[in-house]
């Protein structure tokens, strides 16, 4: 049996439940004011069972220090790190029968760096992801997926663990985010088509990647996409059945390019007599600019529908934060169907 089966054992049901919450938070490098250090402490404080202590003390008994003093120190030393640009986050997927599974993302410590947002993971695309792990069905079997707006691959990466597209687009128009991206992906076991990277420009082991191509799915592809100068040729080599974009609604010359490459997916698959769902999961920061958004899409006749959300909590992230998953149709016919 594992050290946290053990530890999980001695506290009972709500105190593996605890442990999960703690283990999702820390390694996804959340704040440390998010960690459920109170609660921890008060089932410490009640506990009758002398494991949990035992356990804790065992991993401190090489130190001189008092236990958990040197996480402390250490997490402290990266907060104030001013030269570290890039971390590593661990985002867990035990919810799903996944035990032992987890997505690591290469991401920058700065909300913005090098002009871009793309180098973070952002808390839609984990409540996409969550919903998209609930509705596997929507993206398996021969469907291609494009991912508009990729960043850190957060919820492309779970999408391929946990569902079976035939095909998987990443697509960004940052250089230095598809940079990332494409390593990302690599590290988590995945192969990357080979027309769409050199192995030159990924410093990544890949001994976890050495099974054949052909024996890949889904077929993974990393694209550069710029929304504002795609033109219609490019929108319809692309193909997708699914179209998917997470916080990519926070500013209006954003929204505005986000609608107008919209209208060129729409165009293509009426010409070609194919259907494509489109699915847009928003933070709303500013409800001026998300309506806004919504009104540009009224506005080139692009209809929209809010959806429920995820029904189970997978990832760690603010689940007061006021996020909404919007199905894009066009008029009265649905340009975007319910995919079975």
């Amino acid at each position: 049996m594992s050290r946290s089966a053990r530890v999980g054992l001695a506290l009972g049901e709500a105190g593996r439940e605890l442990v999960l919450v703690f283990q999702r938070a820390f390694f996804a490098m959340r704040r440390l004011d998010s960690l459920p250090m109170g609660e921890l402490e008060e089932m410490l404080k009640t506990s009758g069972d002398s494991m949990l202590l035992e356990q804790i003390l065992q991993q401190h008994e090489m130190t001189s220090t008092e236990p958990l003093d040197d996480l402390y120190d250490a997490l402290g030393e990266v907060l104030r790190s001013e030269e570290l640009q890039m971390c590593h986050k661990n985002y867990f997927l035990i919810v799903f029968q996944l035990s032992g599974e987890n997505i690591r993302l290469g991401e920058n410590v700065a909300i913005i760096s090098e002009g871009t947002t793309g180098l973070v993971t952002w808390e839609a695309a984990l409540f996409f992801a969550e919903w998209a792990m609930e509705n596997s069905e929507l993206f398996n079997c021969s469907r291609t997926i494009l991912e508009l707006g990729s960043g850190a691959g957060l919820t492309g990466i779970a999408i391929c663990k946990t569902c079976t597209p035939k095909q998987y687009i990443f697509s960004d128009c940052h250089s230095n985010v598809l940079h990332q991206l494409r390593k990302n992906i690599l590290t988590n076991g995945l192969l990357l088509d080979s027309e769409s990277w050199s192995s030159k420009d990924c410093e990544v082991q890949l001994e976890n990647n050495n099974g054949s191509e052909g024996n890949q799915r889904p077929k993974i592809t990393v694209v550069g996409l710029d929304w504002s100068d795609a033109t219609q040729e490019q929108v319809t080599e692309l193909q997708p059945d699914v179209i998917i974009a997470t916080d990519v609604v926070y500013d209006p010359a954003v929204f505005l390019c986000l609608v107008s490459i919209l209208e060129k997916f729409r165009i293509s698959a009426e010409n070609q007599g194919s259907s494509t769902v489109v699915y847009v999961a928003s933070t709303i920061r500013n409800p001026e600019t998300y309506y806004q958004f919504k009104m540009e899409l009224d506005k080139v006749g692009i209809g929209h529908q809010v959806i429920p959300g995820p029904t189970r909590a997978v990832f760690p992230y603010d689940k007061c934060t006021k996020i909404e998953l919007l199905k894009i149709h066009h008029g009265t016919e649905m340009f975007a169907h319910h995919l079975t």
